[in-house]
């Protein structure tokens, strides 16, 4: 059945509060504008789960007090340093942060993905890691002696959330070569995609885009928001906005200035 690009609030509303969503990294295409939208309308207790990092998203939405929990490889702004409402969260005991790696995300959401409970890993043994993630389980290797091995239970999100550059009437999305966003949707029971722009023409019946084309029945809803995962990039459409991610650091180091940026960049008729 063919999803209909509806009003960004529309196409939100399958992220309630409580639920698991999942979002990709800081140049795989995040929808900022969702995000923006998701912190006026005030959504509670997420579970964020990072595909498999995240910045300026998850800190907006943790200071904004929408975040119960996130898992996540890491959460920063990169060469601007740590991400400070994340930080300040975590030392207040506001979140709950449930370390992992990046493979070990990848593997949990394609074991949701293919249907199975869990997904064994190597690398991990030795780690940390595996003392404070007790739904990890070592087992021995079944196949071999004295081969231990991780077993990580199937991640399974009730949403994937994410920025594309384009849609079509059927509900098809163009991803490109951004293929983790592929397992996010196969693995949550719904996403939610906005998009630059709708193509006129069925993406799976055109050769050159097809193949970069996420079909429509793994799509929930849509939205066309334009410059939609700006102040981030969207990779081959416009670059990063260096100097309002540097703006934003300087203002999320404090609780004031977090408040102060949402006025000016969030909450924008307040501001007004």
């Amino acid at each position: 059945m063919p999803v209909a690009a509806g009003s960004l609030e529309e196409a939100l509303a399958p992220i309630a509060d409580g639920c698991t969503l999942l979002v990709p990294r800081g140049n795989a295409g995040v929808a900022m504008a969702a995000t923006r939208a998701l912190v006026r309308r005030g959504v509670k207790r997420l579970n964020l789960v990072a595909v498999p990092t995240s910045g300026i998203q998850a800190d907006l939405l943790i200071g904004a007090g929408c975040v119960e929990s996130i898992e996540a490889a890491g959460v920063s702004l990169g060469e601007l340093g740590p991400a400070p409402r994340f930080a300040a969260a975590l030392r207040a005991g506001e979140i709950l942060v449930k370390d992992t790696t990046c493979p070990a995300l990848h593997a949990a959401l394609q074991a949701s993905e293919k249907g199975v409970p869990f997904l064994p890993l190597r690398g991990l043994i030795g780690s940390d890691l595996v003392k404070y993630r007790p739904d990890w389980r070592v087992i021995d290797n079944p196949f071999a002696n004295h081969d231990p091995i991780v077993l990580l239970p199937a991640i399974k999100p009730d949403v994937a959330l994410f920025h594309a550059p384009m849609a079509d009437a059927a509900g098809n999305v163009w991803i490109g070569a951004t293929r983790e966003l592929i397992t996010m949707a196969h693995a949550a029971r719904a996403t939610v995609v906005t998009v630059e722009r709708l193509h006129d023409k069925n993406l799976l019946e055109d050769p050159v885009l097809a193949a970069g084309t996420l079909p429509g029945f793994y799509v929930e809803k849509i939205a066309i928001a334009p410059r939609g995962a700006w102040p981030l990039a969207l990779p081959g459409h416009y670059g990063r906005d260096d100097a309002h991610l540097a703006e934003y650091a300087r203002l999320a180091a404090t609780a004031d200035g977090f408040a102060r940026y949402l006025d000016l960049y969030v909450h924008e008729r307040r501001a007004a």
